[in-house]
């Protein structure tokens, strides 16, 4: 089923990719109310910007078999931005003014690079708080990922998250903790990216009436649920939508801070992830660094041997349980109408779109 903008351009990258439709054309991908509406709160630095988008976009678009699926792009406001960053906000994002005067089917709320010790510190905390705070009333399901999935349960819960001695990086594998439908055909073993220096206890969790849904031995609880008033708070300590080259990039950044006097150590490679050749040629080039640590020596990482060893080995547990989600929601709009925005919807007038094929 195809993927819809709404209410907006199409990112550059997509519109170069594939083939535009306005809906409502005749192309039979279905009326509003039959599609999945979903808030898509992007609040990657702007490095990872345009790359979260398409992470999560190519998911949802894998993941919606039989579902049609609309995203409206938000933002926090409070988070650095540079001149690059600014205006692709304003030329593809909604003010977060528009997403707490609105009603949703869903709500994806990603994570973003951390500045301060403690979650409440960070300037954004606040209109995270009341995004939080709306998603409970006015969604069905939301997913949260990583640094959100942390504020959530400390806002909620009061939670607090630990930081761990070592960057938590890598591929993950993590067994079914407990049957529920988002874990539905997923098999026993599912395997996710995990990106982060900070980690919120399993015990407290449970404690607080959470429903861990997976494991891992070495990354602790993976993902986790609760009902939220009227919404399923979906959490993702780690990153079901990243890209096979994604950890590549972190690594590759994490080495330049350290060459640029940005960090103490040289970055952990992320486990299970590179082949046996490319961790030879990493493990020489970490030898090569060290000896000459000063920026230059980046131009000989060797990218072009490695871009082309890299697997996506953790897609079909990231499809399945983004296609339990999608239909969760279908579900559940099915049994009270047309969803949350139906009534307010309807009062509005028609808005164009833009719809693609991936």
């Amino acid at each position: 089923m195809p993927l819809v903008i709404d209410c907006g351009p199409v990112p550059t990258l997509w519109a170069s990719k594939n083939s535009l439709l306005e809906a409502g054309s005749g192309n039979g991908h279905g009326t509003r109310s039959e599609c999945v509406r979903v808030a898509f709160i992007n609040n990657m630095p702007d490095p990872a910007l345009e790359d979260t988008e398409q992470q999560f976009f190519e998911l949802l678009d894998s993941a919606a078999v039989d579902v049609s699926v609309s995203v409206k792009l938000y933002s926090l406001p409070g988070i650095p931005r540079g001149d690059r960053g600014q205006e692709r906000l304003k030329n593809f994002y909604h003010g977060i003014d528009d997403l707490l005067n609105r009603q949703f089917d869903a709500c994806i709320i990603t994570g973003t690079e951390p500045h301060h010790p403690g979650l409440r510190e960070e300037p954004y905390w606040s209109i995270l708080v009341e995004v939080l705070d709306w998603a409970e009333r006015n969604t069905i399901s939301t997913v949260l990922s990583c640094l959100a999935a942390h504020a959530s349960v400390l806002h909620s819960d009061g939670i607090e998250r630990h930081r761990l001695s070592d960057k938590q990086f890598g591929v993950f594998t993590s067994a079914r903790a407990a049957d529920h439908m988002l874990t539905s055909r997923a098999g026993d073993v599912l395997r996710f990216p995990h990106s982060r220096w900070n980690a919120v206890q399993e015990d407290a969790l449970v404690e607080c009436g959470y429903v861990v849904l997976t494991h891992s031995a070495e990354a602790g609880a993976d993902s986790f649920v609760k009902q939220k008033k009227n919404s399923l708070f979906v959490h993702f300590q780690g990153h079901p939508e990243y890209g096979a080259r994604t950890l590549l990039k972190e690594y590759r950044r994490d080495i330049r801070r350290f060459l640029r006097r940005e960090r103490e150590t040289y970055p952990s490679m992320p486990q299970a992830y590179f082949d046996d050749v490319a961790t030879v040629l990493l493990s020489d080039f970490r030898e090569k660094a060290l000896s000459d640590p000063s920026e230059e020596v980046m131009a000989s990482f060797p990218d072009a041997a490695i871009v082309d060893t890299l697997q996506n080995h953790w897609s079909s547990s990231a499809r399945c349980i983004y296609r339990n989600w999608l239909q969760y929601i279908s579900g559940r709009k099915a049994e009270t109408g047309a969803g949350f925005h139906g009534q307010t919807e309807r009062k509005r007038s028609a808005v164009l779109q833009t719809t693609f094929n991936v």
